[in-house]
């Protein structure tokens, strides 16, 4: 695609001179190719029983290895009223069309009214291959394309003469625009301070460039205008998609054209930590770029402090530029797993660490991790799910990162993307043992089990005048809770009814609400007792009541400290963790045996110091919820003993 204008509109259409004459120089071969095929696809159709020219080594040196449908397009020519019939020509005029305006790009920027190619030449045979439809061209077109003899005169020009003009021009050109290469960048016209500078923007430029693979793009020119270094990349393949750089004394001026809205924010995400400051940003729309869409404009400038600061910017910003080829394509690929914020936070977290998406999308793209969830295990993936919703959001982006980690280091190291994909499954598997999104809940479910029974201790841990004070806002804050505890259970059973995996933890979520349940049922207890029914209200009564309380209370922080440990629990477990899981396990079971002496103790207590029949009722309603609590707190405990042992591969 073109982007002289693209680069007009920002002002610098001179710096792709240098790149556009080796892009032409490549289209030349082609060109030459594709006339050379369709003069082998005449031959055959000629002579249909002979065997068609083999191209394979012509497609190679043309840098068209994988377009092979190339090299079955003679043998499917054939011969039909004396036309020549090419089931492919319309992708042959597509081709030439392609390649004949990059060939003719640097002859047109730099047009001499004396030379042989002029404008008009150019724009007819454009126009006549645009003209090509259907499969079929007669005799006098496929000589007006393929012929390269002059005798004829001006009338009887041909494809063939335009390119062999335009190589000759081209030629020409050369020693005009592109002087020498410094790194790999396309110089001319520069001062002797260019030239560290030009160096540190491709000593970043290529440090990250091999994450391209063979993509193109990244091509750079440098030349000096005036006071100004120019530094322009041409990104990849879109006429819209276009970076210059302006460099003056301590100052650079970054102007940014892209397509896509949100790739434009990506990369000012990126250079945020170069310290762009954004002062100009809109959106633009011509006729003649971008298919007539409107597509974004920027410019950044960079205050550095010094010379070495300078060069530092310099090769940070040509290190980024590679994270931005084919970055809309992997943004896409990434919504079958996670949500949008989710997977553009991902590809910023690739670039960061220098991963980049290019070897992922290589190895396999969204198949990589659609086959890894296909063999993870019978149950942990139905048709529909989400990655992050069976992993939970933040687990699902550190597994897709950790595949474009192994994606990259097994490609740059020349290994097969099918190692990539076994890396994958194995990673996955060890994702899946964690079953992260479902410890989510019962952990978040297991928080306000112990917010609820810290309440109920504190309460109860004040006197007769604190406990009616506080006792309505804990009734009240105690529903709030338990509500919320249900909420999470809805959750768990609304996966459970998609995913297999997820009725574990549904089951143990139900036994878990069992202990809220009682929990808020105690702190309504305690707002009764506190409206006016605290007859005979002592210390021993209080202490009794309490007793219970902190054991409760304790042994939720255990259950809690129990679903942290089990959480990470797997087949590769260390021996101390599972240790450490089975004590925690034990504490509670000791919690409900305690409790149940309490519980006997603390009636004891209430016979002998209460009077009041309402106020007896409600203290021992008090001590058996408090022990019930404890009964539910066991009954959970066992449901997370037998998760964590099935987790690690072992009966419970």
């Amino acid at each position: 695609m073109d982007k002289t204008l693209a680069v007009a509109s920002l002002g610098q259409q001179r710096l792709l001179l240098p790149v556009w004459v080796k892009a032409a120089l490549a289209a030349n071969d082609r060109l030459k190719f594709y006339l050379s095929t369709l003069q082998a696809a005449s031959q055959h159709a000629e002579h249909p029983r002979e065997p068609a020219l083999d191209l394979s080594r012509e497609l190679a040196a043309a840098g068209l290895g994988s377009e092979t449908w190339l090299l079955d397009l003679p043998g499917g020519a054939s011969r039909v009223d004396g036309q020549l019939m090419l089931p492919e020509l319309e992708r042959l005029r597509d081709a030439l069309r392609e390649d004949l305006g990059l060939m003719a790009r640097p002859v047109l920027a730099l047009a001499d009214p004396a030379q042989p190619v002029q404008p008009a030449r150019i724009q007819h045979w454009l126009d006549t291959l645009a003209a090509l439809q259907g499969v079929r061209l007669d005799a006098m077109q496929l000589r007006s394309l393929t012929h390269g003899q002059r005798q004829g005169g001006p009338g009887d020009d041909s494809l063939h003469l335009l390119v062999m003009d335009l190589h000759k021009a081209i030629n020409q050109l050369v020693p005009q625009v592109a002087s020498e290469l410094i790194a790999g960048a396309h110089v001319w016209q520069l001062d002797e301070a260019d030239r560290p500078l030009v160096q540190a923007f491709m000593r970043g430029l290529r440090r990250t460039a091999p994450l391209k693979f063979d993509h193109p793009g990244l091509e750079t020119a440098a030349t000096r205008d005036g006071a100004h270094l120019l530094l322009q990349n041409d990104i990849g393949t879109n006429d819209a998609h276009v970076l210059v750089i302006q460099v003056q004394e301590l100052t650079i001026t970054l102007t940014y054209s892209d397509l896509h809205l949100r790739r434009f924010s990506f990369f000012q995400a990126l250079l945020a930590p170069l310290g762009a400051n954004w002062s100009v940003v809109e959106s633009r729309t011509e006729a003649q770029l971008n298919q007539g869409q409107a597509y974004t404009v920027g410019t950044a400038t960079f205050a550095c402090a010094d010379l070495a600061h300078l060069q530092a910017t310099l090769e940070g910003l040509g290190a980024r530029i590679v994270f931005l080829i084919d970055w809309n394509r992997a943004r896409k690929r990434l919504l079958n797993f996670v949500s949008k914020p989710a997977a553009e936070l991902l590809l910023r977290a690739a670039a960061e660490q220098e991963l980049g998406h290019m070897a992922w999308l290589r190895a396999g793209g969204e198949r990589l991790i659609f086959g890894a969830m296909q063999t993870v295990g019978e149950g942990a993936f139905r048709l529909g799910d989400r990655l992050d919703e069976v992993l939970g959001p933040d687990q699902a982006s550190a597994f897709l990162l950790d595949v474009m980690r192994l994606a990259t280091e097994a490609l740059l190291h020349g290994q097969s993307p099918s190692l990539v994909a076994d890396e994958a499954r194995l990673l996955l598997a060890r994702q899946m043992q964690r079953r992260s999104a479902g410890f989510d809940l019962l952990d978040e479910h297991a928080a306000y089990c112990q917010t609820l029974a810290q309440a109920v201790s504190d309460a109860l841990g004040h006197g007769r005048d604190g406990l009616q004070a506080q006792a309505a806002e804990l009734a009240a804050r105690a529903k709030t809770w338990e509500r919320q505890a249900d909420q999470l259970v809805m959750q768990a059973r609304e996966q459970a009814e998609r995913q297999p995996r997820w009725q574990a933890v549904s089951r143990l979520l139900v036994l878990s609400d069992d202990v809220a349940d009682a929990l808020e049922e105690a702190a309504f207890l305690i707002s009764l007792m506190a409206d006016h029914h605290q007859k005979g209200w002592n210390r021993e009564v209080r202490q009794a009541l309490s007793a219970l309380a902190q054991v409760v209370q304790q042994a939720t922080q255990d259950h809690v400290k129990a679903l942290a440990i089990a959480r990470n629990l797997g087949s590769d477990s260390e021996r101390q963790d599972q240790d450490e899981f089975l004590t925690a396990s034990w504490a509670v079971l000791h919690a409900e045996r305690r409790c149940d002496d309490l519980l006997r103790q603390a009636r004891r207590v209430l016979l002998a110091e209460l009077q009041d029949a309402a106020s007896l009722m409600l203290a021992n309603d008090l001590a058996q919820t408090l022990e019930l609590a404890s009964d539910r707190l066991l009954a959970a405990g066992y449901g997370l003993r037998e998760l964590a042992f099935n987790q690690s591969g072992v009966q419970a």
